[in-house]
């Protein structure tokens, strides 16, 4: 029995082993081929110039960076109520037994490909956004033009994907929470929305944090729906209806006509984008650490 575990605590420790290698070699890999561009064209000019066309010789990724946290601001703002509305519901309204299968019918929302995702938002919501919406929007300025493909597109298709990253871990969260934290609540007098709104999603709010900050990083990573949906303008967007470039999207459309400068340029995008991830990473950890330390 002791051999049979040794040998399984050297599997699991190659699996870490090889797990964290690959990351360090991706990292190496894209720092290697990425950093030359940005010492050449300059750190501040490659993050903050307002121009991207690489044929020109011009590598300003600000329109990307304001195109990517535009498309997942937009979708944070729709997906966190939905969300978070779904995860107390799940967890403090439904019976069990119903809360089960709604919990796995959101799940498998996860396991949709984002190209259908794309599909979607290019067959419905596109023409949708073009007949229906802008004309509200020509209401109030007759100058206003839209042809779908937007930052309001992108918004809602990531807010849909983003929903079983927050509605799962919000609800664990949510569930976690002692019961004599609920019965104190309805024993002072409170009912059940006001022990919900004050007592239980503040008890969470960890988890919570923890289940936006990683849906935020599904939505800045993702590629082919955003692709398909929001223009692929790389401009600074002036309104929901502009379309735009992402960080992600550029790389997947521009790399297999890239030259070797252009190449480079778009493993740069590639650093900024890794480093936005990696960030939006830890501050999770930290956020589920704080959830640990608080239900101690």
């Amino acid at each position: 029995m002791k051999t049979h575990e040794k040998i399984i605590e050297k599997l699991i420790l190659a699996c870490a082993v090889a797990s964290t290698v690959s990351v360090a070699l991706i990292t190496i890999f894209i720092f290697k081929s990425g950093l030359p561009v940005m010492a050449d064209y300059g750190v501040f000019e490659f993050v903050f110039g307002a121009k991207w066309s690489p044929t020109n010789g011009y590598y300003g990724i600000l329109p990307l960076i304001a195109g990517t946290l535009s498309v997942t601001f937009g979708a944070l703002v729709i997906g966190i109520p939905m969300g978070l509305a779904s995860a107390v519901f799940l967890a403090e309204i439904l019976p069990a037994k119903a809360a089960r299968v709604f919990k796995s019918a959101i799940e498998l929302l996860a396991g949709i490909p984002s190209v259908v995702y794309g599909l979607f938002g290019l067959v419905v919501l596109v023409p949708a956004i073009r007949n229906h919406i802008l004309p509200l929007f020509q209401i109030i300025d007759p100058e206003i033009s839209s042809t779908g493909f937007s930052v309001l597109a992108g918004a809602i298709v990531l807010a849909i994907m983003i929903l079983p990253t927050i509605v799962s871990i919000s609800e664990n969260a949510i569930t976690a929470v002692p019961r004599e934290y609920r019965e104190a609540s309805l024993a002072l007098g409170a009912n059940k929305m006001e022990t919900i709104v004050r007592v239980i999603i503040p008890a969470a709010r960890s988890g919570v944090i923890a289940s936006i900050i990683l849906g935020m990083g599904r939505a800045i990573g993702e590629t082919m729906a955003v692709l398909l949906i929001t223009g692929n303008m790389p401009q600074v967007p002036g309104g929901i209806l502009d379309s735009v470039a992402t960080l992600t999207g550029t790389i997947a459309m521009e790399m297999g006509y890239a030259d070797p400068q252009h190449q480079q340029a778009l493993f740069a995008v590639g650093i900024i984008l890794f480093l936005i991830i990696m960030m939006l990473n830890i501050l999770a950890h930290l956020s589920v650490r704080s959830m640990g330390r608080g239900n101690g």
